[in-house]
């Protein structure tokens, strides 16, 4: 275990909704926790080499636990199935120290957080600071069912819950979410935050954009993503400037993949462009943009790229390795 993880215990384990656990962690020996902030997540490793990013929804005032929520996933490749199967209360894990890459902006005037399914989990602690902290703020909650609706005591029981709004798929038409009208006027200050599976995010994010909100006035966080193959994916070469190695990635191989076929290890983790940890220097060559990490600005920048599940578009790209 290296000095930047932490081994924490299974405390508690719980049955929040339909496929959906929550885990209560505590440090293994019982000291306090590091610190963390609303929207913060951490990096749980799992046994088989697994690892995956959790975000915390318990008070981020509590340092002797991370409350995480995970939704079993019918299409896992080891994560939720793991997690949902195999770690039961008192199983040890090996997480890193809280990230956050969600952050609530600071000087907002008032915040419109928006959550679909399991996304819940950094949208509950965004409230819950916010509510503390004296924030304006109104919170919207979609999910298919309201079996399917996590943490919905934990809301009917809070200072806010008049803030939240539910919607259900198959709830009566009055309940459904009306996202346009929510959207239509954008306001200097107001911020939107949104978390959740991919289509529901693009679908809020791309009607927030029609209505003409400000980029740095929306903020959001994706689990997961569907990392896009093309028919024009080509092979390419990479060049490690430490070495001047150059390595051949072929059109089914990734560069984590090449580079590990020689020696050669990338640290990763959600191995989709979602995560950041793979992020690599460019120092010469275009990359073929492929994540879900950086912003727009940052990939036009082409100066770093994700190895995970990032190409290139030109025959070689130099990177900082």
């Amino acid at each position: 275990m290296s000095s930047a993880e932490l081994e924490v215990r299974i405390a508690r384990k719980d049955t929040e909704a339909t496929d959906i656990c929550t885990f209560e962690l505590v440090q293994a020996e019982g000291h306090p926790l590091p610190a963390f902030s609303a929207g913060s997540h951490v990096d749980v490793h799992m046994p088989g080499g697994v690892t995956r990013q959790y975000s915390l929804c318990n008070d981020p005032r509590e340092s002797h636990r991370y409350l995480i929520g995970v939704l079993r996933d019918p299409a896992s490749r080891g994560g939720s199935k793991t997690m949902h199967d195999a770690m039961e209360e008192g199983a040890l894990l090996r997480i890193s120290a809280p990230k956050n890459h969600f952050p609530l902006a600071h000087g907002a005037t008032r915040s419109l957080l928006i959550a679909g399914g399991i996304g819940v989990t950094p949208i509950l602690c965004m409230a819950e600071r916010l509510a503390m902290t004296g924030g304006a703020f109104e919170m919207h909650y979609c999910t298919r069912s309201r079996d399917r609706t996590a943490f919905v005591d934990r809301i009917a029981q809070s200072a806010f819950a008049a803030q939240v709004h539910f919607h259900f798929d198959d709830g009566d038409a009055s309940q459904k979410f009306a996202i346009d009208p929510l959207l239509a006027k954008p306001q200097p200050g107001v911020h939107l935050y949104v978390c959740g599976p991919k289509g529901f995010m693009d679908w809020v994010l791309d009607a927030a954009r029609a209505a003409g909100w400000p980029a740095d006035q929306l903020h959001y966080e994706f689990f997961s993503a569907e990392v896009a193959k093309s028919d024009d994916d080509a092979a390419f070469e990479v060049k490690l400037a430490s070495s001047g190695r150059v390595v051949k990635v072929e059109k089914d191989q990734t560069v984590v993949q090449a580079l590990a076929a020689i020696g050669v290890e990338v640290q990763t983790s959600c191995e989709q462009g979602v995560c950041g940890t793979c992020l690599t220097r460019v120092l010469e060559g275009e990359p073929d943009h492929k994540d879900m990490y950086l912003t727009p600005e940052e990939q036009a920048a082409n100066d770093q790229f994700t190895p995970c599940c990032s190409r290139s578009r030109s025959p070689l790209l130099v990177l900082d390795l």
